[in-house]
């Protein structure tokens, strides 16, 4: 995690080189200070996104960007790995697969990702939680407190607390030829259920215009305190615990620059695909 004092010395360093190639040239304003500080400390305002989800559903599961760019990107997110080997979690700048026999680990650097979304954490509001029976009475929460005021723009919370039940699954690494998401989850998904257990909630919610490129709404993973447990969440029930909030106005979209990405056809409608990999069981 970045601390304000490397951030202060990243962004005087960004001036002292712009100034020093500027010299005496009266074309050195404001404008383009202020892009190379910004440029320099990195966009913290925008949710940076690895391909499309409708993308994945189609079975593109090749990974296109390397951990150590997602790094640089940003400390908190959602996303999968190369062959869909599990589920990602990133937290405090830290990248990590839950796989689907039950391991958590830290990725590699040079491990890469087909889909993923990440963002810089800034705390804009936090609050204590208290006795929440599931996953949806969370959502109804989070819709209530934040999203109604929020629902137009990028949201993440991560969930610190103690959790009465954690109910998560992941998925197999595949093999080629790959399938289309909604057949692997047929066959190749595995659940895990926990009690009792001390762990983060890792929260995405995109606006619903974004139905056509990820997953409209909340979107939640999980990883123990111990960092051995985790996964997708499937449900939950939360003891208490207290909800960081921060909103996110931009967004930073890398599509793979592939044969196979620029055939897939997104014409088609892929909402009920989409709905059942993300909530399973609905």
């Amino acid at each position: 995690m970045r601390t304000a004092y490397g951030v202060m010395i990243t962004l005087l360093m960004a001036m002292v080189i712009l100034l020093a190639g500027c010299g005496t040239d009266t074309f050195c304003n404001s404008d383009s200070a202020e892009k190379a500080v910004k440029n320099a400390a990195g966009d913290r305002e925008s949710l940076y996104q690895v391909s499309l989800l409708q993308d994945l559903t189609q079975g593109d599961y090749y990974g296109s960007v390397p951990v150590s760019k997602l790094k640089k990107k940003g400390d908190i997110g959602l996303g999968t790995f190369n062959r869909l080997n599990g589920e990602m979690i990133v937290l405090d700048g830290r990248v990590y697969r839950a796989d689907g026999k039950g391991k958590v680990e830290e990725a590699a650097d040079n491990e890469t990702t087909p889909f993923a979304s990440v963002t810089f954490f800034d705390e804009d509001d936090k609050a204590v939680l208290k006795d929440v029976k599931n996953l949806n009475s969370l959502i109804r929460v989070l819709d209530k407190k934040y999203t109604k005021h929020s629902k137009n723009y990028f949201q993440i919370v991560k969930i610190a607390g103690t959790f009465t039940t954690m109910n998560v699954r992941s998925e197999l690494a595949q093999k080629e030829p790959y399938k289309p998401l909604a057949k692997v989850m047929e066959t190749d998904q595995r659940f895990f259920n926990y009690k009792n257990i001390r762990g983060t909630v890792v929260g995405l919610y995109c606006p619903i215009y974004m139905d056509k490129m990820n997953s409209a709404g909340w979107h939640c993973h999980f990883i123990s305190d111990d960092n051995t447990k985790g996964g997708h969440i499937v449900d939950l029930s939360l003891k208490d615990g207290v909800v960081r909030w921060d909103k996110t106005a931009g967004l930073d979209l890398e599509l793979p620059e592939t044969d196979r990405f620029s055939k897939y056809d997104f014409s088609t409608d892929q909402s009920k695909d989409v709905k059942k990999v993300e909530k399973p069981g609905d």
